[in-house]
């Protein structure tokens, strides 16, 4: 029985690992933009979705801060 189980572990951990790897190995080959061409506009494609990205980034963090400090108890709440 406990050789059944250190198998199941054992798979479950190899078969995890060789997803994670496939995966892995065609997002880091994949260009979306290319911002080096010359003359096609992608430059300022690259420079809308950076910019997007950063306004995107910067609301979630302050989404999560105001989620946070509403979750916090405040002073002036208190009762003696």
């Amino acid at each position: 029985m406990l050789h059944r189980v250190r198998f199941a572990l054992f798979l479950t951990v190899v078969t995890s690992a060789a997803l994670v790897l496939a995966w892995a190995a065609p997002a880091g080959a994949q260009q979306l933009v290319d911002a080096g061409k010359e003359g096609d506009g992608s430059g300022g494609l690259a420079f809308v979705l950076f910019t997007a990205l950063v306004f995107i980034c910067g609301g979630a963090m302050f989404f999560m801060d105001h989620v946070r400090r509403n979750r916090l108890p405040r002073e002036d709440d208190s009762q003696p």
